[in-house]
């Protein structure tokens, strides 16, 4: 119930619609009851309970409104003013006053639909909100949450509960916000008539009410665990169709079909099965309230019976008043029925919010403080101040200290695992250091607004990352004011446009699912146009030439140098040859600063610097 309740704090915006609900429904209850209760004229017109056991007319006169309190003297009261209202507009005639009751009732039901619509109409817009602003709020959380939160979970996962479990939400817990309101006032007001018409028939049906529902809840007490474990298996089978439509080429390659097919056949058939128990458990609700409230019914049969053939004695009921009793009784049966089934459904639906609200509750280590410093330019240095860094439990940085002077190109090579991409990581505050602190201008990053501090940073990655999109819109990723021409521009820069001149649409042209209908060298060219086009002071490449051919990467590399000759950039290489006229290059191994200087200057020192170089081949 208390997800429920954190559910509830998203429709604060949707007050009016909510207000408009509440008053529909209000009135919706109000004329289901007096639809109902409009029958009795009607049954006493057709019993003639106008006139005397001789069959003579009774004359009906202006009744005398009570001075005093209490249900069954005001019900006494308005049932006698309907009467000779009645009375006076049909002149007494039985087939006149018959229409008069049947056009009562016509109208009750209409209005009663009527405010039923509306209540609808309303919900429409309250419940599509909540729904829409849950579903943007987990999707902004998702993206606002740092790396480190994504290396711990599955990314099917988190796709299940952005999709699914709102779903899920939609369908079960948020319904309920149409029961709230409309039928426990149905119950309220049909019990307050069925009270007038038989307060002893009435507290016969009290003593069954708590029995019904303690059977009705012990049926759904497992439905929260059942439906925990269905959107749970959704996320495997999610994950599992993600990690092939990723990675089909390899399952292709070493032919590997068969044990994914089992892999996702395994989780499919475990949903399947977690499935039926859930969906068993549900469908258990309604015939098990029918049963349960026929039973109620069964018993008021017998019980107001005995009332009825004790008409005229104390406590007993008239024929048309039992009739429209057993109607009121079997009426309240619906309400009844859609609160317990709304029950179900928010046990059900607990389970969704429960992971939805993880999501939205997980603290983000990397958020900013509060009056960050709003970042608008770089003017000195960037220093690495003694830092040390770990993903898990080994440090892949140790005591690392670097300066690098504003317009300078620092190189950070080293062996696989030496810690030179966790530097890029760093510095864009992907993530924090463990110890020690980054100062841009002298200011610990960590002061910067994150957005304001990334806008200063152009960011070419190992893997050219790319989306389904137009490759200038691809482009304009960081910098939305550019014009056509500086798109081209930037092209030219990382020698990309020689290839778009030739694409059927251009810069228009549209890329397909990461970049999929160019070639890597290719998707590795518009990822360096796209930090062009950004044009920030400082540079971060980590190994941006890897994926280009040797022609390509050439041109790319003289492109590169002439983008770099009015920043600062940290170059992060594989290909040794492309940083040769770096102003420093750092060599790392195993977290630390193993050799440090120019190139000529590490040649001569005959080192691991030196011993890279001969591994690899020169043009």
């Amino acid at each position: 119930m208390n997800q429920f309740l954190n559910i509830l704090k998203y429709a604060k915006p949707y007050k009016k619609y909510a207000l408009g609900h509440i008053i529909s429904n209000i009135l919706f209850a109000l004329f289901s009851t007096l639809s109902m209760i409009a029958l009795k004229p009607m049954l006493d017109v057709i019993f003639k309970k106008n006139a005397d056991n001789l069959g003579n007319k009774i004359v009906h006169i202006d009744p005398v409104k009570p001075n005093y309190q209490g249900l069954s003297k005001l019900g006494d009261y308005l049932e006698n003013l309907l009467t000779y209202q009645m009375h006076e507009f049909t002149g007494g005639d039985n087939s006149k006053a018959l229409i008069f009751v049947v056009g009562l009732i016509i109208v009750a039901f209409l209005l009663k639909n009527l405010f039923g619509y509306l209540a609808n109409y309303f919900m429409v817009f309250l419940r599509n909100g909540v729904v829409r602003d849950l579903r943007n709020a987990v999707y902004k959380k998702t993206v606002d949450l740092p790396l480190s939160y994504f290396s711990e979970q599955k990314k099917g996962d988190i796709m299940a509960r952005v999709t699914n479990d709102v779903s899920t939400l939609q369908y079960s817990m948020l319904p309920v916000l149409e029961l709230i309101i409309r039928e426990p006032l149905t119950i309220i007001f049909t019990i307050v008539a069925m009270v007038y018409l038989s307060p002893s028939l009435t507290l016969f049906v009290f003593i069954f009410i708590p029995i019904t529902g303690l059977i009705i809840s012990r049926i759904g007490k497992s439905l929260k665990r059942k439906s925990d474990r269905v959107q749970v298996e959704q996320g495997v089978i999610l994950s599992t169709l993600e990690e092939t439509l990723s990675g089909l080429r390899i399952i292709k390659g070493f032919n590997a079909e068969k044990k994914f097919e089992d892999k996702f056949k395994d989780s499919s058939n475990r949903f399947y099965n977690f499935s039926n128990k859930l969906m068993n458990r549900q469908n258990l609700a309604s015939p098990a309230s029918e049963v349960l409230g026929i039973f109620v019914i069964a018993v008021l049969l017998w019980y107001g019976g005995q009332l009825v053939l004790k008409e005229g004695s104390t406590g007993g009921l008239d024929g048309s008043s039992f009739l429209v009793y057993m109607g009121l009784a079997y009426y309240i049966l619906t309400p009844a029925k859609a609160i317990s089934r709304g029950l179900y459904n928010i046990k059900q639906g607990d389970a969704a919010a429960e992971r939805i609200q993880e999501i939205i509750d997980t603290p983000n280590p990397l958020k900013d403080k509060e009056n960050a410093i709003v970042k608008t330019g770089f003017d000195s240095e960037i220093v690495f101040n003694n830092i040390s860094f770990k993903y898990e439990n080994e440090y892949v940085l140790k005591d690392f200290s670097l300066t690098i002077p504003k317009g300078k190109t620092v190189a950070l090579v080293g062996q696989s695992g030496s810690g030179k991409s966790t530097i890029a990581n760093l510095i864009t505050r992907f993530y924090d250091v463990n110890n020690g602190s980054i100062l841009i201008d002298g200011i610990d990053i960590r002061e910067f607004s994150t957005k304001s501090l990334r806008q200063q940073l152009g960011i070419v990655t190992q893997d050219a990352i790319l989306f389904n999109d137009s490759i200038k819109n691809n482009l304009k990723l960081g910098n939305d004011n550019a014009t056509n021409d500086d798109v081209i521009e930037a092209l030219k820069i990382a020698n990309a446009w020689e290839f778009v001149k030739d694409l059927p649409n251009g810069i228009e042209t549209n890329i397909g699912d990461s970049g999929n209908k160019l070639s890597g060298g290719q998707k590795q060219r518009l990822s360096i146009a796209r930090a062009v086009l950004k044009s920030p002071p400082i540079m971060v490449l980590d190994e941006a030439t890897s994926a280009l051919d040797t022609e390509s990467e050439r041109l790319v590399q003289i492109a590169l140098e002439n983008m770099m000759k009015n920043r600062t950039s940290i170059v992060i290489a594989h290909r040794l040859s492309t940083i040769q006229n770096a102003d420093d290059i750092v060599v790392l191994n195993k977290g630390e600063i193993v050799e440090q200087g120019k190139h000529y200057e590490l040649i001569a020192k005959n080192g691991i610097y030196k011993k890279l170089v001969d591994m690899q081949s020169f043009d």
